[in-house]
C-alpha cells in the first residue's frame, strides 16, 4: 500500500508543478472537500499541457489575417493620416519605454488605470500599433479583462473565442490568437464573460500561454480591468515587468490615482498616461509630458 500511496502522491506533484500551482496533497488531507473546487476550474486542471515551443512561422501559418474593422475615431495609426493629434504621443511613450528597457528587462507591460471609462485600451491598442512600426518588431496585445472586456472594438476584431476559453481549457493558443492587417500586430481578445475571473487568471494556464508567447514576441501588452473596483490588476502584475497607469484629465480623483499607485510596487511602476487632454490644456504641457487625446470610451 506504501508504494501505491507513493505513486499517487509523485502523480499529484508533478500535475501541480505542470500548471504552475502549489503542491498540496489530497493524501495529506483526507478531510478536504472536492466540492469547494468549482467545476468550471476543474476542468482547466486535467487538461494536459501543450507539446512544445513553436516558430513564429508556425504562427503565421496558423493565424490567418482575419477581417478587422478598426474605429476609426480611435485608433490612430490604422489611418492614412500619421499627424494626426495623439500620434506623436505614442511615439514618444514608445521612446520613453525604449529607454528604460536599457537599464532593465521590459517585455510583459501591463496597462491599467484607477477607474473604467479613463482610456487604458485606448492607450495599449495604440502603443501597440506604434510599436509595430518599427520594422520587425512583434507585439501581442492581451485583453485581460473578463469582466467587462472593450478591446475588441477597438480592433473591430470578434470577442470569441479568447482568453477565458483557453484558461477555462476549451481552445488551444492558435484557436484565440488573432492578427489583422497590420503587420507583428497580433491581439487576444477576452472571450466570454465569466464568473471568478481572479481564480481563472490564476490557475496556471494564463503563465503557461505567456511561457510560450514570449520567445515570439518583442513585446506582449496586457490591458487589465481597473484597479481600485476588482484585485485583478493586482494578480495580473505578478505576469510583468512593468505597469503604465492611465488617468484621464480634469476626471480621475487625485485619492483614488494614489490608492492605485500604492497597490503596486515602486520597482513594477513605470510611469503614468495623463489621457483626454484638449488641445488648449496640451499647449500649457512641454515636450516632456507623455498625454494622449482619447474619445470617453475604456
Amino acid at each position: 500500500m506504501s508504494r501505491i500511496h507513493d505513486a499517487l502522491k509523485r502523480a499529484e506533484q508533478d500535475r501541480a508543478t505542470l500548471l504552475g500551482g502549489r503542491f498540496e496533497s489530497a493524501l495529506e488531507h483526507p478531510e478536504a472537500e472536492v466540492a469547494s473546487v468549482s467545476p468550471v476550474h476543474m476542468a482547466t486542471e486535467v487538461m494536459p499541457a501543450p507539446s512544445g515551443p513553436f516558430s513564429y512561422e508556425t504562427l503565421l501559418s496558423r493565424c490567418p489575417v482575419a477581417n478587422w474593422s478598426p474605429d476609426p475615431a480611435s485608433m490612430l495609426f490604422f489611418q492614412d493620416d500619421e499627424n494626426r493629434r495623439g500620434t506623436e504621443e505614442f511615439r514618444t511613450l514608445r521612446s520613453r519605454l525604449y529607454q528604460i528597457r536599457d537599464k532593465m528587462p521590459l517585455k510583459h507591460l501591463m496597462v491599467t488605470s484607477p477607474l473604467p471609462k479613463e482610456g487604458k485600451s485606448f492607450v495599449i491598442a495604440n502603443l501597440a500599433q506604434v510599436l509595430v512600426r518599427q520594422h520587425g518588431r512583434r507585439a501581442l496585445v492581451i485583453d485581460a479583462d473578463l469582466r467587462a472586456p472593450g478591446l475588441h472594438r477597438h480592433f473591430g476584431a470578434s470577442q470569441n473565442p479568447g482568453l477565458s476559453e483557453y484558461l477555462l481549457g476549451e481552445n488551444d493558443e492558435f484557436a484565440v490568437l488573432q492578427r489583422g492587417s497590420m503587420e507583428n500586430l497580433f491581439f487576444v481578445p477576452a472571450g466570454r464573460v465569466v464568473s471568478g475571473a481572479p481564480e481563472l487568471l490564476m490557475n496556471g494556464r494564463l503563465k503557461l500561454f505567456l511561457q510560450r508567447m514570449e520567445p515570439l514576441f518583442d513585446w506582449i501588452l496586457l490591458d487589465t480591468p481597473p484597479v481600485i473596483p476588482v484585485s485583478d490588476a493586482t494578480l495580473l502584475a505578478n505576469f510583468c515587468d512593468g505597469i503604465v497607469l492611465v488617468v484621464r484629465s480634469n476626471s480621475t480623483p487625485s485619492d483614488l490615482a494614489r490608492r492605485a499607485r500604492e497597490e503596486f510596487p515602486d520597482k513594477l511602476l513605470l510611469g503614468v498616461v495623463l489621457n483626454g487632454m484638449s488641445q488648449k490644456q496640451s499647449a500649457y504641457y512641454s515636450y516632456g509630458e507623455v498625454r494622449a487625446g482619447s474619445p470617453e470610451m475604456d
